[in-house]
């Protein structure tokens, strides 16, 4: 029989349908582990289902993302427990920064070969940051590009879904005058700047992933994949307790950048940098690349990973609040009427303490 006269099968073509049963049996439990009352059915569905609940005039928020180039360190280090968990802290603080609980998340996984036990890793993070954030994973996408990607390589990302109440919406249509700014610190560089952060350390400085560095007191590797911080649940019990006007969620394009989205016309936030104290690695980055301060600030967040604006009567017992929940804050400055003529959302001073 010649080669064209040869029967052809999906798996000649690359695709793998019993890997990837095999990956849907072991991400099952997993599944289980981070799932809310309202979650009706399991996985292998074609569709998840959620009964929304009771709710009096509910809005529902979405948001998509990913992790960025973040996934090129899991790979090069072959760990892949921790990815999922910045891919859920991506997308849910997001969703809290209205003031929505998120609901349930569903992954996307493009990979180039499904090797099931790896598949099943990446899904116990992302399963890890569902418990941390409250919400369900209700299920997902794992799918096999051979030809398009390496074998080893992969890409994640991932929808999650929230809900507020209408009459508890929060945003800058709240922010007042006099409300201060309260800041929380971040794990470290969270899932944003990478691009930077490996050309700095690993092309322009030449280090290995697996290299001890004693000003970090870990291997850069380690350092890189630190987690990215959920802070969902300590917002939403924040903004139970506390006036909130709103969150801002500190990602690409740093503190200033981000807080000026929520920072409504004809207000500036004043904002202090000394209480602000940035891990190691931003200064290891800013030393050895010579990145300006300017384009550190604008690339990464320095040491503030979100970030909440409070009526001034209330930022006292907010700042109790986050302490008692082990949540490291510190008041950035606050909130005031622009100076004639000024269109700054966001004035920053003072210098960072690393």
């Amino acid at each position: 029989m010649s080669e064209s006269e040869t029967p052809t099968s999906y798996a000649a073509a690359g695709v793998d349908i019993e890997a990837g049963d095999k990956a849907v049996e072991l991400i099952a439990p997993l599944a289980k582990k981070a799932t809310r009352p309202e979650v009706t059915g399991g996985i292998g569905g074609f569709a998840g289902l959620f009964k929304l609940g009771k709710y009096t005039k509910p809005l529902l928020a979405a948001g998509s993302d990913g992790v960025g180039t973040k996934l090129a360190v899991a790979q090069a280090m072959d760990i892949h427990h921790t990815i999922g968990i910045d891919l859920v802290a991506m997308c849910v603080d997001d969703l809290v920064v209205c003031g929505a609980e998120p609901l349930f998340l569903q992954d996307y996984i493009a990979i180039g070969k499904v090797y099931p036990e790896k598949v099943a890793t990446i899904v116990s993070g992302i399963a890890e940051g569902c418990v941390q954030a409250g919400c369900a994973l209700l299920g997902g996408e794992t799918a096999e590009h051979p030809g398009v990607m390496d074998a080893d390589h992969y890409d994640v990302s991932a929808t999650a879904v929230g809900v507020v109440e209408e009459d508890e919406l929060l945003g800058p249509d709240r922010v007042r005058d006099g409300d201060v700014v309260i800041g929380m610190a971040s794990s470290g560089l969270h899932s944003n700047g990478y691009s930077l952060a490996r050309h700095v350390l690993l092309d322009k400085a030449g280090l290995k992933l697996d290299g001890h560095l004693e000003e970090l007191g870990r291997s850069l590797g380690e350092e890189l994949l630190e987690p990215t911080r959920i802070y969902t649940k300590d917002c939403l019990a924040l903004a139970s307790e506390c006036d909130v006007r709103t969150f801002c969620h500190v990602t690409g394009g740093g503190l200033a950048g981000n807080l000026a989205r929520v920072i409504p016309d004809g207000l500036t936030a004043h904002l202090d940098r000394r209480p602000i104290a940035p891990q190691q690695i931003f200064r290891t980055i800013q030393d050895l690349g010579k990145v300006p301060r300017e384009e550190m600030e604008k690339t990464f967040n320095m040491g503030v990973g979100m970030v909440a604006v409070v009526a001034s009567a209330d930022a006292d017992r907010a700042m109790a609040m986050l302490t008692a929940r082990h949540v490291t804050s510190f008041v950035l400055g606050e909130v005031a009427t622009a100076a004639d003529g000024s269109t700054a959302k966001v004035d920053l001073t003072g210098e960072y303490t690393i």
